[in-house]
């Protein structure tokens, strides 16, 4: 195959790249004035990542002597970090101009430009190189934008977290991956699963290990979890919001490509690790989030709940578990997005952000269609019919149900109705207790009223009138792994 062709299908990564290099001097020329250029910009860019997708690079094959891999997975996988990356850009302007001493810079979009890059690496890779080279990039993104805040102590005290304990996750992740090349002979995931298939080995169990450990850090999966409640609430709302949504994608997609593609003649071996850190995952999001007093502490256990939630469709190791997965993870980005969208409508008379849940007291009365909104993101999270929130839990444990682990649905529907407690009492909260101050309206127009509208409606009922299509696209791109 020759360069031209390999780049067709590596185009979306490259438009992305040269994008961030553009916007890159724009803002090194323009300084903090040019911030609204460059982030409508950034969101062009990723529309036009977007359109790439409609050609090789949406299911070419194989580029680069087996290095990356275009496929419909991909696709799916991509097209949902690109629009949690957008949503991250068009939400911050509003929540920066009101911090004291920290108004948005340009560098914002740029590095989510480039986090969304190395994502589209991840879900990608054909290679373990691939894998830890567009895991890097994405992760070195990810610490400087925990750390935006400059001058917030919280922020940069979740910047550091982040990176100390990334640092010790790509380590692990690093040693994993020397382990299987040294007992393979190869980095590339169809020559790994040939030897998976061969025979037991000792050495490649353990690097089988080592690996779902580093990748389970990225999903913050328990008990690589601790990280999360940390630097959600550390770090700025819109950076919480991305790192709750696209990160979470690629991580899973990753996982998914690998338990599958590399580790496939493993089943019995990975399944086991994958089941322990569904189980975990829901039980631990799920109490740990009952004691919270920070809205945006409570969403972190809340996205970890959800990662095990995930993971069971993966257990499965089916292609119909797989596609249940990819189903969950459109959903959960809808849900996820709406509620930190509605977060950062959380502001005091001064306008500084408010994130204590004691404020949303009465908040029905006061800003009634927020509240409304709020209600049906919760009651979703919570998997409650007749939200679209409960076909995604349904679609994973249909697949766990159908791959004969009944045990593991089982454990995961009771242990839901641990989670609906805290996402209730949110609601509770809203439109039982006694007012709180009311929050002051936005100044933002009608951009992240009009982003709330459309989570909210893709949340409810009329969700279901997308599942012959999501169904239909989650299990084409579920069946190019097999």
């Amino acid at each position: 195959m020759d360069y031209a062709a390999n780049l067709a299908m590596t185009l979306p990564e490259v438009v992305l790249g040269l994008g961030a290099v553009a916007l890159m001097l724009v803002s090194a020329w323009g300084g903090p004035g040019s911030t609204r250029v460059v982030s409508w910009a950034a969101v062009a860019v990723l529309f036009g990542a977007a359109i790439a997708l409609t050609g090789p690079a949406g299911s070419g094959g194989v580029a680069f002597d087996g290095l990356y891999r275009a496929d419909a997975f991909s696709t799916f996988a991509k097209i949902l970090i690109y629009i949690a990356t957008a949503v991250a850009v068009l939400m911050a302007p509003g929540f920066f101009q009101r911090t004291s001493g920290d108004d948005l810079r340009p560098e914002y979009p740029v590095l989510l430009l480039l986090s969304a890059a190395g994502m589209g690496m991840m879900v990608s890779a054909a290679d373990l190189l691939t894998l830890y080279v567009g895991l890097e990039l994405q992760s070195l993104s990810a610490y400087v934008l925990a750390s935006f805040m400059r001058r917030d102590a919280r922020s940069a005290e979740a910047g550091l977290k982040y990176f100390v304990l990334g640092a010790l996750a790509s380590g692990i992740l690093l040693y994993g991956i020397s382990l299987v090349y040294g007992f393979s002979g190869t980095t590339q995931f169809d020559g790994i699963a040939d030897v998976y298939g061969a025979g037991r080995s000792m050495g490649l169990l353990f690097g089988l290990v080592f690996i779902f450990a580093g990748i389970a850090f990225k999903m913050s999966a328990v008990p690589f979890h601790m990280w999360t409640p940390d630097v959600y609430e550390g770090a700025p709302t819109p950076v919480t919001a991305f790192f709750a949504s696209a990160p979470k994608v690629a991580a899973i997609g990753l996982g998914i490509r690998v338990a599958i593609e590399a580790m496939g003649p493993a089943l019995d071996q990975w399944r086991q690790i994958v089941i322990f850190a569904a189980l975990a995952s829901i039980l631990l999001g799920a109490v740990a989030a009952i004691g919270q007093s920070n809205i945006k502490r409570l969403l972190a256990y809340s996205s970890i709940n959800n990662v095990g939630f995930a993971l069971i469709g993966l257990a499965a190791g089916t292609p119909e578990g797989v596609a249940g997965v990819l189903t969950y993870l459109a959903i959960y980005v809808a849900m996820t997005l709406g509620s930190f969208l509605v977060v950062l409508q959380m502001r005091d008379a001064d306008g500084q952000p408010v994130e204590s849940i004691v404020s949303l007291s009465g908040m029905s009365r006061t800003r009634p269609a927020l509240a409304a909104a709020m209600a049906m993101f919760m009651f979703s999270l919570a998997g409650i019919p007749p939200l679209f929130g409960f076909y995604a839990k349904f679609a994973v444990f249909d697949a766990a149900v159908k791959a004969g682990l009944f045990p593991l649905a089982a454990v995961g529907i009771a242990a839901s109705t641990i989670g609906a407690y805290y996402y209730l009492r949110v609601v509770k909260t809203m439109y039982f207790d006694e007012p709180a101050p009311a929050f002051v309206k936005g100044d933002e127009g009608p951009l992240q009223g009009g982003l709330i509208a459309v989570a909210a409606v893709i949340v409810s009922p009329l969700g279901y009138l997308t599942i012959p299509l999501l169904g239909a696209w989650s299990i084409a791109a579920a069946r190019a792994l097999f």
